[in-house]
């Protein structure tokens, strides 16, 4: 195991060594240099492009087109009164052809929630923030005609204001009903000060937003390395092509790195036990992910039995970008990020938890996450300009993007080198351990959690048995496939408990994210009436999941033991 581990280091040596700043800055000028909004002519050249590269260093590659639900924002017009204001709309928004109404302005901060219940709107509303769909679902509840939001700067952020994952099916409505429009932070305060100035609290606005929204055929790019002793087994390494304006960090950079860690490790594809698999998708943007969400559609089985763990990457080498310390992990994957960051520079990690967002769309079929973005700017996120007409080629600093290619680059070798896969399922059981807890708290005497609750701290135990026995000392080979088989076993357990609300052959709604979300019922049933028949209904529904998450750890309790055996009789 040692003499692995030295291994593995000299040839991560060697591999970071050859990420080439220069070749990465090239990339990213290639791919950036037009607007690449999904299914257009534009992005398919800069699929193809990509294509030529990963081809050029003996890649086989796979160029597929799907029909997903795409949404382009066209044309928004905006008039106050007498004044004319520039705005945008926004993907998946209603149209409004000349819609004439009144605007109020709405403080979503200092209103109560409570005070908002059952009122009713009947105008269009501004408000302060960025486009989402929560707001617009309460508001257009409450009877708003057209919402305007206020973003905090100089530049309108485009967003998509849906909540429906991929591709709609019958079920789907998180579609807006209403027009939903964006202003910068001047223009915002000036249609304030002109509501404030009249009689009344509203003032008179003409509205005009086109939209073009409907099933257009998308691409997908798909290129392995094929390992040398689990070859079925492959890393899942991601991200979109598509872009809002010029995308040069979203996601240009993140395309570029991709095609520069496929160059690097193509040339020590000899060293690398699994697979790694390349995939570039569209719709991220004008599909709320729609190109993954195929993908995983399309797949499932395939990504069910032999993938090991995906790897994301979104938005990285920026100007500025210095703070590595908040990407998003997994529990069992933090690991891997602390160990990739810390191999490239000295930046401590904490990690943070994944939301509801980016190409997560594979949780269903159980692969654990690792990353999403990687690179923040000091007061976070990903910079002023992110979605905005500003994200140019002038925002890429190339020394912060070779240093993130080298983290990303390190993450994916040491996943597909490493004899035993780097998932640590132990935080993974611990997170579960934890959130049953809390939720069995919130639920009292009203259900009863106790045997969910001994079966979490069995599998805890039998895990950590699982895990010291590996950590012991050298294993035959036939011992480290079968180690290999129960870390991965495992993880079709705990992901989808840990992070899939619904069923795990689909793909739950966008928005927050809280941990074993089947049972967040749990803090309804917390505030709602005892006896009442919303209390009835809840308690129904949780007793239920209850049932599915115990039967759950029972089965990766089983697999767990037995795969001891197994390991004990090699």
């Amino acid at each position: 195991m040692q003499m692995a581990k030295l291994q593995q280091q000299t040839e991560l040596n060697v591999v970071l060594h050859e990420i080439n700043r220069d070749l990465l800055l090239d990339y990213n000028k290639e791919i950036a240099k037009e607007i690449r909004l999904s299914g257009s002519e534009e992005e398919l050249r800069a699929f193809r492009y990509i294509q030529e590269q990963l081809e050029s260093f003996g890649l086989t590659t796979e160029l597929t087109f799907n029909e997903a639900y795409i949404s382009i924002p066209l044309r928004a017009e905006l008039r106050v009164g007498d004044i004319s204001f520039t705005a945008i709309t926004h993907s998946m928004s209603a149209q409004a052809e000349q819609l004439n109404t009144e605007l109020r302005f709405l403080d979503l901060e200092q209103e109560d929630q409570n005070s908002r219940e059952g009122q009713r709107i009947n105008s269009a509303v501004i408000v302060h923030g960025l486009a989402n769909w929560t707001t617009i679902h309460r508001l257009q509840q409450q009877g708003a005609k057209a919402i305007i939001f206020i973003n905090s700067g100089a530049y309108t952020h485009e967003m998509i204001v849906s909540s429906v994952w991929g591709n709609p099916t019958p079920e789907d409505d998180g579609y807006p009903a209403i027009p939903v429009f964006s202003v910068n932070k001047a223009d915002g305060e000036q249609i304030k000060s002109l509501i404030s100035t009249r009689d009344g609290d509203s003032v008179e606005i003409t509205l005009h937003a086109e939209v073009k929204t409907g099933w257009v055929k998308i691409p997908t790019l798909i290129a392995e390395i094929q390992g040398m002793v689990e070859p079925e087994s492959f890393i899942l390494f991601s991200g979109h092509v598509d872009s809002w304006h010029y995308g040069a960090m979203d996601n240009g950079s993140a395309n570029a790195v991709m095609v520069e860690v496929a160059r690097v490790l193509s040339l020590h594809r000899h060293s690398l036990r699994r697979s790694v698999r390349f995939a570039f998708w569209s719709g991220h943007s004008h599909g709320r992910y729609a190109g993954s969400a195929l993908y995983s559609d399309l797949h499932w089985e395939d990504l069910h039995e032999n993938g090991v763990l995906h790897i994301n990457i979104d938005s990285v080498g920026a100007k500025g970008a210095s703070n590595l310390a908040a990407a998003n992990t997994m529990a069992e994957t933090k690991g891997l990020c602390e160990q990739a960051i810390r191999f490239v520079t000295d930046e401590a990690f904490r990690g943070s938890p994944f939301g509801r967002s980016g190409d997560q769309s594979f949780w269903g079929a159980g692969l654990p996450s690792a990353f999403m973005g990687l690179s923040y700017q000091p007061e976070g996120w990903f910079g002023w300009w992110w979605h905005t007409t500003e994200d140019t080629l002038d925002k890429i600093d190339g020394d912060v993007l070779a240093r993130d290619c080298k983290v990303y680059a390190a993450a994916v070798y040491h996943a597909a080198f490493s004899p035993i896969i780097p998932i640590d399922q132990r935080p993974a059981v611990q997170t579960l351990s934890d959130r049953i807890g809390y939720y069995a708290g919130l639920a009292g005497e009203h259900i009863d959690f106790s045997h969910i609750t001994s079966r979490i701290q069995h599998l805890q135990a039998v895990t950590d048995r699982f895990y010291e026995q590996v950590e012991r000392g050298s294993l035959p080979n036939t011992s480290v496939s079968e180690v290999n088989r129960t870390i991965l076993a495992l993880s079709r357990w705990l992901v989808p408990i840990n992070y899939v609300q619904g069923c795990r052959y689909d793909h739950d709604l966008a928005g927050s994210q809280v941990l074993v979300p089947a049972l967040a019922e749990a803090e309804q049933l917390a505030a709602a009436t005892v006896d009442s028949e919303f209390f009835y209904r809840l308690r129904t529904s949780l007793v239920r999941q209850v049932n599915r998450i115990g039967h759950e750890i029972k089965q990766a309790i089983l697999l767990v033991t037995e795969s001891e055996r197994h390991v004990h009789s090699n």
